[in-house]
Order: C-alpha cells, then structure tokens, then sequence
C-alpha cells in the first residue's frame, strides 16, 4: 500500500468554501490538474495524488465571541512525489501554498517509510543527563552575556563565575560569531580549562555548548575543530541554516557530542495565527526528527513570552514516546480514523525523545511554575537571573539550584531563603511568581 505523510492547516476566509479550497489544495501541491485529465492520465497520475482526509468548518463566534471563521483541513501527500529529506516535504506541503492567504501550516505526521529516513538526537534527553550524571533533577543552564568584543581572559572569567555557581551547562550567545578575539578553538580550550577549575569547587560535570558558526559547507569541520579542541556540546542556530543542515550534523558520526538548537528567527514564523509554521511544528517535531539534543525556546514566564499552551505544545511533542500516536501517519483510502496503529505497525520505528529548554527572562523566582508546567525533565535556562544577581554570578548560579531544590522537596522559596542568602537576595531583586 502507498506511503502518505499528513499535513495539517488552520484556513481563515469569512465567505470560501473551505471543502473545495482543500481540494484545490491536495490537486495543485501534487498532479496540479484532475478534472481536465483524460482517464488514462488519470490512471498513471493516481499513485501522485494528493488526498483531503478532513475539513473541519468553524464558523465566526463558534470558539468564542471574538472568533473569527476558519478550517482545519488535513491533506495526506503521497511520499512518491519528494525525497526523504525535510526540505523536499515542506516545500511539497508549504511552499508556494504558505503565499496563499490566511493559511497556516499547524502539523505534520510522517510516514513510516519517510520517519525511517532520520535517526532524530543522537544523545536525546537520557543521553545528555548520562554525560552530566545527573538523573534525579531539572538542569541548570546559564548563557554568556556581552561577550562581543571581549577578549579569551574576560570569556574565561566569566565562564568561571558561571560554572561555579553549579550549572549544569553554559552556551555562548547566539550572536557571538567567529572573530580574531575568541576562535572557537581557542575559545573551547579556554572555556573547558575554567571547567576543569570549576569542577575542583563543585565536583560537578558540565557541558559548554559553543556557537557553532561559518559557511554552511564548512560546518562540519568548524564542528569538529571545536571537538578536537574539547567541545563537549554545540549550539547551532538551525532556523538561519535549515533543518537538513541540522539533520547532516547529528548523524556525522565525527560529531560526538549534543547538539542544542537555538531558535534564532523562530519569531518569523510561528506567533501568529493566520499564517506561518506553529511552535510546536517548528520548535518541536521538526527540531527532534532533525536531530536536536536539547531545544530552546520562549518561555511563557519571562521576556519574550509565547503562550502557555504552546509551550506545553513542544514539550509534548520534544517528550512523547507514543510516536504511533503523535507522529507516524497510516493512509487508508476508505473512511475511518486517521493516524491509528495497524497490524503493519513496525516497532523498529524510534526517536530518544529532546531536552526542553523554555528560555527568556528567567530568575530564581520562576522555578516552580517551570517545574509544575514542565515537571523534571526541564532545562532551566538563565541569563540575567544569573549575571544579574546583586551578590555576583556564582550566586545567580547557586539561588537557582537552591530554588530548584526547595520546589522538587515542596518547600515555598521565601522559607527556603531563610537558610539561603542567595535565594533571599534573588527573590528581593525579582520576587516569586506562582
């Protein structure tokens, strides 16, 4: 039977007919006419074309008051007509269409045949807390701030100062590129040696995400310059690169270490509704079939705020392990439910599931509403909350995991700042929100 890949679209028109907009949809994305065919093209063209599997209507003020009229409607895609390869997909279900009015392209679910295709995070979540060692806990991580223009010492201080304070990771900035002052290998060794001193106070293990940066044909070796070097993590701003970029770095077997995806540009897809990739597409499925170790993205708490439930989007889909339910889809031509298992089911079918990382504007005062939305299996993720903090970055680093601690034992952080000075002074500079 024929491999089919499922796409998902939110459709806002106050007067189309929704049912023909989607067939329009399924025909122009693969054989481009039908109707105008004769028979025996139709007969050779029928393994290409694209199906309607639903359209759902609503109607203006059905969801709520305010609401505007829109449908959802599901297009099945015949994997014969692209490559296994992401680009060929997204283009085939959100190319050309994506230009095509209020349309936004909300999911996607694989097939078996196109998903085998990618062996997703080559260390996933599990992974990366057996580097670190640390299994019973949500990780900590802090961010280098203003760091453009400085120089190898002041990186190396400041790294210093974070990673005593007890962080689990530390990544470079976004924007911090190559440049005659801190090289990437250069910037690694002196990075990885503050570590090692870091690790003589805290005894603990910790992983330095370095900007991964340059052409795109040679990342790779930029990569591996920065492993041999002593990177024992990457970070790398896939949205400006591509998906399939990511997907070559993961599976290079000479890049032995987690790979953490930024989601630099992610603002010009996902916030509204009407048009774009939603979040949990583009920061969450795709990022983890991709290969991504660890995700970040905007948390709903801080300062650059994406909606709660999004949020919950991406962490569902980053952690499920249901990839029947969530990801892998079954065609059948006659109507009935879509998506279930079926007796071809093949169990050899498997992505380890990715870090979450909700980021922006975190302080020590945030950590229960992260941990009660996100529960252990969390980055916390710190960058003013740490270097901010009135008594210095080592105690930005330790009120956090003070917080961390009080919230996984039920304690409110204001009785455990009582014993933690640290904690006591996060909380004055930013309070505790619940």
């Amino acid at each position: 039977m024929s491999s089919y890949c499922l796409a998902t679209y939110r459709c806002y028109d106050d007067t189309a007919d929704f049912n023909k907009k989607a067939q329009g949809i399924a025909v122009g994305l693969t054989v481009g006419s039908w109707t105008d065919l004769p028979e025996a093209r139709k007969a050779q063209m029928q393994q290409h074309l694209g199906h309607v599997v639903s359209v759902d209507v609503r109607e203006a003020g059905e969801a709520s008051p305010e609401s505007r009229r829109y449908a959802d409607i599901r297009i099945a895609y015949p994997d014969v007509n692209f490559s296994r390869d992401l680009p060929a997909l997204l283009v085939t279900v959100f190319g050309k269409l994506s230009m095509d009015g209020k349309i936004k392209l909300t999911d996607l679910s694989f097939s078996e045949s196109f998903l085998s295709a990618f062996a997703g995070p080559k260390y996933g979540l599990q992974g990366v807390r057996e580097l670190l060692g640390v299994h019973d806990r949500p990780l900590l991580m802090s961010i280098f701030k203003s760091v453009i223009g400085q120089d190898l010492e002041g990186l190396g201080e400041q790294f210093y100062a974070q990673a005593a304070g007890g962080v689990d990771l530390i990544k470079d900035d976004e924007i911090l590129f190559e440049n005659p002052l801190t090289p990437i290998e250069k910037r690694v060794a002196v990075c990885m040696e503050a570590a090692r001193r870091a690790y003589d106070v805290t005894g603990q293990k910790l992983l330095y995400a370095t900007n991964l940066t340059g052409p795109t044909s040679k990342l790779a070796d930029q990569a591996k310059k920065a492993i041999d070097a002593g990177a024992n993590a990457l970070l790398f701003n896939v949205l400006a690169y591509g998906f399939d970029t990511l997907c070559e770095l993961s599976a290079d077997p000479d890049i032995s270490v987690p790979i953490m995806a930024h989601p630099a540009m992610a603002g010009a897809f996902y916030p509204s509704a009407e048009y774009g990739i939603s979040a949990s597409l583009l920061l969450g499925k795709l990022m983890r079939v991709a290969g991504a170790d660890l995700v970040l993205f905007p948390s709903p708490y801080g300062s650059v705020v994406m909606p709660r439930e999004e949020n919950l989007a991406i962490k569902q889909v980053l952690l499920t392990e249901n990839l029947e339910q969530d990801y892998i889809y079954r065609h059948s031509p006659v109507e009935g439910p879509v998506g279930q298992p079926s007796a071809t089911a093949n169990e050899s079918i498997a992505l380890k599931t990715s870090f979450p990382v909700p980021s922006a504007g975190i302080h020590p005062g945030l950590v229960p509403l992260i941990l009660r939305d996100f529960g252990t299996d969390v980055v916390v993720n710190a960058g003013g909350g740490i270097h901010g903090h009135p008594m210095g970055a080592i105690a930005g680093g330790q009120a956090f995991r003070q917080a961390i601690q009080a919230t996984l034992e039920q304690k409110p952080l204001q009785e455990a700042a009582q014993q933690h000075p640290e904690l006591k002074a996060a909380i004055e500079a930013w309070g505790v929100k619940s």
